[in-house]
């Protein structure tokens, strides 16, 4: 039986992730259904990628019978209120990251997904990469001993991109750029909350961050130092090291397909292909895509509500430091009350 997708937003990065579903098997996956905010937009996006039903609103597509689980790719500020009106419409949910402005409109997510029983699940796509479950395998073999530090940048000149430098669209670069190193964090030193959060950087005329360095300490002195900037081109790597050896995931390190190990038997160097697009991207590797539409479509076939290796408390956390780093900074969101 196929997955049959909604997409909600007809801009660059649903576009992208039509595409990636493209890639996998026809039987299997099934784009019946796009909405947008016009209906103009929405159809024009139909007809480049051959969908069925376009929508000018997103009430229409929740209703859409016809609509298996739905992918998000609005902007920001728009998650909480679309992932509220599809789940109370009965529809699983693929919401792209950051899943919520802020932890508590994280938790409002993730506590309406487990009150209507329905999956849903942060579109951290990264995690799902075969260069990621490689490092997941390294780390728990205990090839590179104990981990104890992990070292990434993430910065493109995008302070011109309004999403970005606006406050009123949740800009900023931890949430835009910044979420994928802590996500990686996170993911090395096995979910573990970090015992303190420390950001240094500096903000935008508009308010938002700029440019910033955040430090995690985690138990058994582990530590991580993530840097983002909208400001230029950083080296967009990361480092994983251990007590016996390291790791380093190359550009792009949040969409890889290179990855090198050294250890105390020698360097080695991996590297994992991604399918061609069967029409243009918008961003680097976005066909890799494909793994967590996968990923969606075996947990709705085994009636699994959170995905294991991006569940609902993992994004809570990923929020959470995310808020805490944004705050160190000074950028405080009008909901929130500067302290």
């Amino acid at each position: 039986m196929s997955t049959k997708w909604g997409i909600c937003s007809a801009g660059k990065i649903s576009n992208d992730f039509v595409v990636a579903l493209r890639t996998l098997d026809s039987e299997e996956h099934k784009v019946t259904a796009v909405a947008a905010r016009s209906l103009e937009n929405a159809k024009v996006f139909a007809g480049t990628h051959k969908i069925e039903s376009a929508y000018g609103t997103y009430e229409e597509l929740a209703m859409d019978a016809n609509v298996d689980v739905i992918y998000i790719g609005s902007i920001n500020t728009q998650h909480l209120s679309l992932c509220k009106l599809f789940l109370n419409h009965g529809k699983p949910i693929l919401c792209e990251k950051p899943l919520g402005m802020n932890a508590d409109e994280v938790k409002e997510i993730t506590e309406l997904a487990k009150e209507k029983n329905l999956f849903m699940m942060e579109a951290v796509w990264s995690r799902f990469f075969p260069v990621y479950n490689k490092v997941r395998e390294v780390i728990s073999s205990g090839r590179i001993g104990n981990i104890k530090c992990v070292m990434a940048s993430f910065g493109y000149p995008l302070m011109g991109v309004s999403r970005v430098s606006s406050k009123e669209l949740g800009g900023g670069t931890l949430l835009d750029l910044g979420i994928y190193t802590v996500q990686l964090a996170l993911m090395v030193f096995s979910g573990q909350m970090p015992t303190s959060v420390t950001t240094k950087g500096f903000l935008a005329e508009s308010g938002v961050d700029e440019t910033s360095t955040t430090t995690l300490l985690f138990p058994n002195n582990g530590i991580a130092v993530l840097t983002c900037t909208g400001t230029c081109t950083l080296p967009n790597e990361a480092d994983i090291v251990g007590t016996r050896g390291r790791m380093r995931i190359f550009f792009p390190f949040w969409c890889p397909t290179h990855l090198q190990i050294a250890d105390e038997k020698g360097v080695e160097n991996l590297s994992f292909i991604l399918p061609k697009p069967g029409k243009p991207l918008n961003f680097d590797n976005s066909t890799g895509m494909r793994f967590e539409a996968q990923a969606v479509r075996d947990c709705l076939q085994q009636g699994l509500k959170e995905h294991p290796i991006m569940n609902h408390e993992e994004s809570v956390k990923i929020a959470s430091i995310l808020e805490q780093a944004r705050h160190g900074l000074g950028y405080y969101l009008d909901t929130e009350v500067a302290k």
